[in-house]
């Protein structure tokens, strides 16, 4: 897999992002990745100041995509749900929405729901199998695995469909949102499941991927520059 920086995004629109963005702190992004919730205007300017390519799933926040409605999308980016691309040689699949924890809500699924969007995915797994010898390098959600960074709230477990689609495609690195950071709800932010490296992207992180390591930069002011 080539080397390249990503600038992943979550949940919460940080106010810090627009000057950073701006003043040329994510110069050397090459690729940004939404995991849900954010308003779309957000992510469309990330697209329009980085000037590099965007690739999302949605959230449980975010509206019902519609085609043709300019409302449910983010303009300039590609939703990723139940989809992958070929990115410069880099295999990305995504998976939106959560737990189902409403009768009406948006984007939420229940597990057999989410083990039905996630079986729609494996013609395109192998076919990336097929034709790269591998089925990912990156899997974007919103949701986390079950089990794997839940929060101790219902709405913010895991989706158990996520397990079986990593276990299956065995990407490098699986990224997601929905589960917020604070007083210690949840104990760490970065996770191995066999071969994939799982890392909760809330607000937001850059990271760093090269064909011979996965390092991941906080969302920090410690790494501001």
């Amino acid at each position: 897999m080539p080397s390249v920086k990503v600038l992943a995004v979550s949940d919460q629109v940080v106010e810090r992002v627009y000057s950073l963005a701006s003043n040329g702190h994510f110069s050397d992004v090459g690729l940004i990745l939404g995991c849900g919730d954010l308003p779309y205007p957000y992510l469309e300017f990330l697209v329009t100041v980085l000037n590099v390519p965007l690739f999302y799933v949605p959230g449980n926040h975010d509206p019902n995509f519609i085609p043709n409605d300019p409302q449910t999308k983010a303009e300039g980016g590609s939703n990723l749900d139940l989809k992958t691309v070929c990115h410069k040689g880099i295999l990305i699949g995504g998976f939106g929405g959560s737990v189902r924890y409403r009768p009406d809500g948006t984007n939420q699924y229940s597990a057999q729901e989410a083990y039905l969007r996630a079986f729609r995915m494996l013609p395109r797994l192998l076919s990336n199998r097929l034709r790269y010898g591998r089925a990912l390098d990156i899997l974007i959600s919103h949701s986390p695995p079950s089990g794997i960074h839940d929060d101790t709230d219902k709405p913010h477990h895991g989706l158990s469909a996520i397990n079986w689609l990593i276990r299956l495609a065995r990407p490098r690195i699986h990224i997601h949102g929905h589960t917020h950071f604070y007083r210690g709800n949840i104990s760490r932010s970065e996770s191995m499941s066999g071969y994939t490296k799982i890392i909760n992207v809330y607000p937001y992180k850059v990271i760093e991927l090269s064909s011979h390591e996965i390092t991941s930069q906080e969302a920090s002011r410690t790494h501001v520059k």
